[in-house]
């Protein structure tokens, strides 16, 4: 389960309001300042529910994520000490609720001194602006949900894409089944691409929101990256846009943020980054090459000296 705590402490970044004052704050055992700003109607969350949680994150008065941009995440409301941490108040609250978590820099580095990395200073002031949008009772409950949100993004990101190839008079992209959108330059007349096969590409990588380059594997001197498809060795939108080409096979795949790194920060930094690869197919195997083996180097045996000397 993905924990708000997580975010907001060890990434040394916490959400909040652009300006702050003390008035109308409350104060835990350790410190930890907050506010309910709006009081939610619904019922206070129980020990080891889960709260679905909105937020923004700010570092005085920069904005360091915005799951509203995004997707929701999910804590459990557990009995926790005098943690200086989000979730010491998450018990205590309602769905509905708007909260202001503040925190001080100098604080958090007095009982972690490695919690800040290089973005936390003394005399900062952290701020955590969230709402409780919903409260789960177990497991399952959340799984259904984040599947919810994801095909919700998916839908999205599919119709962004959708939306750039036709500004772009493309009208040649094949659609996956999930959402990869393939434009194929030349399909290739060698060997089918298909599960278990061993697949050797040339690749650049680009932004989907802004074309820029990040990665590319071309040139001489640059090995092909080589994967064996169905395996989950690289990306979603990879392992099913290739299978419509073969072995010389060319095109560009259109990949949407969630068949990409997902939730997780991708390229640019930034989670369900949608992306765009031109990729070339060099080759494809029924299998991968076997590693080559080190060289093998025999030491000479001490017998072997003294009979080589004896036969001086």
């Amino acid at each position: 389960m993905t924990k708000i705590t997580s975010i907001a402490v060890a990434a040394a970044a916490v959400l909040g309001l652009t300006a702050c004052n003390n008035a109308g704050y409350k104060k835990t055992a350790s410190g930890l300042m907050y506010k309910i700003v709006k009081q939610g109607s619904g019922p206070q969350v129980k020990i080891g529910e889960v709260l679905k949680i909105n937020y923004v994150q700010k570092i005085n008065d920069s904005v360091l994520a915005d799951s509203y941009k995004t997707m929701a995440v999910y804590a459990q409301a557990d009995s926790v000490g005098a943690i200086y941490q989000p979730n010491e108040i998450f018990r205590l609250l309602h769905k509905g609720d708007s909260v202001v978590i503040l925190q001080f820099a100098d604080s958090i580095l007095a009982k972690m001194p490695m919690a800040g990395g290089s973005i936390l200073k003394k005399g900062d002031k952290l701020y955590l602006n969230f709402k409780v949008e919903d409260i789960m009772a177990n497991e399952e409950a959340v799984r259904a949900d984040r599947e919810k949100e994801m095909n919700a993004i998916g839908d999205k990101q599919v119709s962004a894409i959708e939306a750039k190839l036709k500004s772009k008079g493309i009208n040649n992209a094949q659609k996956t089944g999930k959402g990869t959108f393939v434009v194929i330059q030349n399909p290739g007349e060698g060997a089918s691409i298909d599960s278990g096969k061993y697949v050797s590409v040339r690749y650049t990588g680009k932004l989907f929101d802004t074309d820029k380059e990040f990665e590319n594997n071309r040139g001489a001197e640059k090995p092909a990256f080589g994967f064996t498809i169905g395996q989950h060795q690289v990306i979603n939108g990879w392992d099913e846009g290739l299978r419509l080409l073969k072995k010389g096979g060319k095109a560009t795949l259109y990949i949407p943020g969630f068949l990409a790194y997902g939730p997780q920060p991708g390229p640019g930094g930034k989670p369900f980054e949608s992306l765009v690869f031109d990729v070339d197919v060099e080759d494809v195997a029924d299998k991968a090459p076997a590693p080559k083996a080190a060289p093998q180097f025999e030491m000479p045996h001490a017998h072997d000296s003294a009979a080589a000397k004896a036969k001086k």
